[in-house]
């Protein structure tokens, strides 16, 4: 049925002036109308053709209507045939419907007897089409009502992350085998309890039930989190909304990740780095102070040469030193060390002192650089002054490098939900799509014609994101090249436990 082409007709009449007056009628109603003047003729028309529609003639020589008829019937593809009928008997024509015929027009019939006959057929064939295409889908429907629950299950329990899903209420609905794995939890434990009876964590248990409640509006403000099962294993949790189709919040789902051996390895490394950092420190900046004093007691007994290869001497080593210390920021972000006191901090305070800070250097490259806060004092975030003012102060900063003179730079902040957002938009070269994956890295800088001449260590964006990370807190950054850069960062206005946020 689904390959009959209902715009297509077969007229089969031995009677020339029938078939071509039928034509005729048919093609003003917009059908493609194929002739043949015997039965042999029309059956192999229809083999190619497929029409949805057949006016047969019960009398031809040769193969004459019945016979065609039954061939027709005997194809079981849905075909309508209408019988002309003229010189048989009404007895034939009752006969043909039995068969299977659609209904019979007498010869001579009126063009008007003809188009109310086929505009009928062809109704009722594109009901037949519909009726059985909405009969194939209920049945794949049955079909995959029987299978869906195991193939769910098949694949979730195939995953090496741990999923987990609540209702609205966060209660736990599901939960694969990586779960009781990455939970250690007991394998005998059903789902149906509360999310605090699987997770030991309240900060998690807090976020999941937000969720669920429907508290949270754009996925981008749910932060990832790290939490730590029997202080052994490390685990990378996100959490999404499950959306109904008015797009009503109807629980959680929970997407558990491994990172232990991600964890030690980072810190193997960070030591090995520290380690280094400090053995540089040192000499270096014994060197950088040795340069200095060389350069002042020489005075202008040197050359130009000389005085400029000092000079560059000096100003390498002072570039290594401040590599050193970014470095060593970043081993203390990543060891959660460095002994500072977090303190409640006025975000909108903070930005707006960097802003003056920065005004010099804006004025410089003729920048405008403006600062909006909400009209009311948002409320105060518990973190370390100096990790935050190393946020934004980075993410100004590099704002103001990146964008040719006359460029605006505008930082925005608000409340959103349960968090703190500032957003930090340029007019600047922008970053091309291609390094939007490595912007993050140690070391890496942009490198073009545009860029090649500013200066800088590659450390700023990831101690700005390992500072983020360390507050619970997440960042985005969206650009288009030779148009801007936005850098948004959420924090969370919820107390900050042990020692994140602090370098």
């Amino acid at each position: 049925m689904e390959r009959l082409n209902p715009g297509k007709i077969v007229v089969i009449d031995d009677e020339l002036s029938l078939r071509v007056g039928a034509q005729r009628i048919l093609k003003r109603m917009d059908y493609e109308v194929f002739l043949a003047e015997r039965g042999e003729e029309g059956l192999e028309i229809l083999k190619t053709e497929m029409p949805g529609i057949v006016l047969l003639d019960m009398k031809m020589p040769g193969m004459d209507g019945m016979e065609v008829l039954e061939e027709i019937m005997a194809m079981d593809l849905g075909i309508i045939v209408i019988v002309i009928t003229g010189y048989a008997t009404v007895e034939t024509a009752i006969q043909a419907m039995k068969m299977g015929a659609y209904d019979f027009i007498p010869k001579p019939y009126k063009p008007d007897q003809l188009r109310l006959l086929i505009t009928r057929a062809n109704e009722t064939l594109k009901l037949k089409i519909e009726r059985e295409a909405m009969e194939r889908e209920r049945k794949r429907t049955l079909a995959d009502l029987n299978t869906e629950q195991s193939r769910i299950h098949t694949i979730l329990e195939s995953l090496p992350n741990g999923v987990l899903v609540t209702g609205s209420d966060g209660r736990v609905v599901l939960l694969n085998q990586a779960c009781y794995t990455h939970l250690h939890l007991d394998p005998q434990t059903p789902p149906g309890g509360p999310i605090s009876d699987y997770v030991a964590d309240p900060e998690l248990c807090s976020l999941v039930m937000d969720i669920s409640r429907g508290r949270y509006i754009d996925y981008t403000d749910i932060p990832s989190k790290e939490i730590k099962i029997n202080n052994e294993t490390h685990l990378l949790v996100r959490c999404r909304p499950v959306l109904g189709e008015r797009k009503e919040c109807m629980g959680t789902v929970v997407n558990i990740m491994d990172i232990t051996t991600m964890k030690a390895l980072e810190e193997l490394k960070s030591e090995f780095v520290a380690k280094v950092s400090h053995e540089l420190r040192s000499p270096l900046s014994t060197i950088h102070e040795q340069i200095k004093m060389v350069m002042g007691d020489v005075g202008e007994s040197i050359g130009q040469d000389d005085k400029y290869m000092l000079s560059r001497a000096r100003e390498k080593t002072g570039g290594l030193i401040s590599t050193i210390g970014d470095l060593l920021d970043l081993s203390r972000i990543e060891a959660g060390m460095g002994g500072r006191e977090l303190k409640p901090v006025q975000v909108d305070d903070l930005l707006k002192s960097i802003g003056e800070f920065m005004e010099s250097r804006t004025t410089a490259k003729n920048q405008t650089l403006t600062v909006t806060t909400p009209d009311t004092p948002m409320p105060p975030i518990k973190g370390d002054l100096m990790a935050l003012e190393s946020v934004f102060g980075n993410l100004i900063s590099n704002a103001i490098n990146y964008t040719p003179e006359g460029g605006a730079i505008r930082v925005n902040a608000d409340v959103t939900g349960n968090n703190i957002r500032v957003s930090v938009e340029d007019t600047g070269f922008g970053i091309p799509a291609k390094y939007m994956d490595k912007i993050f890295d140690r070391f890496y800088r942009v490198k073009n014609e545009k860029t090649r001449y500013i200066t800088g260590t590659g450390l700023g964006l990831p101690i700005v994101k390992g500072i983020v990370d360390s507050m619970n807190g997440y960042i985005d950054v969206e650009s288009q090249e030779n148009q801007g850069t936005t850098f948004t960062v959420i924090l969370p206005l919820k107390p900050v436990t042990g020692t994140a946020g602090i370098i």
